[in-house]
């Protein structure tokens, strides 16, 4: 993905979050011919205040194109995460968020799991009605070894067994992520592309 392309993806996240935490509509998306912005691929969008984060909520499924997904992304992340629905995102606090967009890769099922390269791969963990997933950033934000970030993964978001990742029965995917950001105030104006 280009500069151009993820300044668009930013922007449009960006709109997004000031309207939804104003407490007005989403505006739709910027009109585009751009192949990469309209291809369907699964993405995360991810708000931060500093260290803390305060919204992220993705879809592995790119079941409409990116730009598309891009603006539902952020509009769950600052109203439907549920981890801060008693703390949402107050306007004031707007100048000091972080936008941070990973754009998804296909999941591929792994038979081993502990073959994942830290850094570059995500995880999503899953049996019968659990699951969880860590964005390939957590593993180096945190420094944990392969088996803690599957571990944390098991236990802190699925719902498991610390080591469910190595148990018959529990499934364990790969993917990687393009991920990109930038603080509120260096996200510009745009003119439609």
């Amino acid at each position: 993905m280009n500069e151009e392309q993820k300044q668009v993806l930013l922007w449009t996240a960006r709109q997004t979050v000031e309207a939804v935490v104003n407490h007005r509509p989403a505006p739709l998306p910027e009109k585009t011919s751009d192949p990469a912005l309209l291809a369907h691929q699964g993405c995360f969008v991810t708000l931060k205040n500093g260290d803390d984060l305060r919204g992220c909520i993705g879809n592995f499924e790119g079941d409409k194109p990116l730009i598309e997904m891009v603006r539902e992304m952020a509009e769950s992340s600052a109203r439907r995460d549920p981890r801060f629905r008693h703390n949402p995102i107050r306007p004031a606090e707007l100048p000091r968020l972080d936008i941070e967009i990973s754009v998804l890769s296909p999941m591929v099922k792994t038979s081993d799991p502990l073959s994942l390269e830290l850094g570059k791969h995500g995880i999503f963990i899953s049996s019968g009605y659990n699951s969880g997933c860590f964005l390939p950033q957590v593993a180096t934000e945190t420094g944990w070894t392969k088996e803690e970030f599957l571990g944390y993964c098991c236990a802190h978001k699925a719902g498991l067994d610390w080591d469910a990742w190595n148990q018959p029965g529990v499934e364990v995917y790969l993917f990687t992520a393009e991920v990109f950001g930038a603080m509120w105030g260096e996200i510009s104006d745009r003119n439609v592309i």
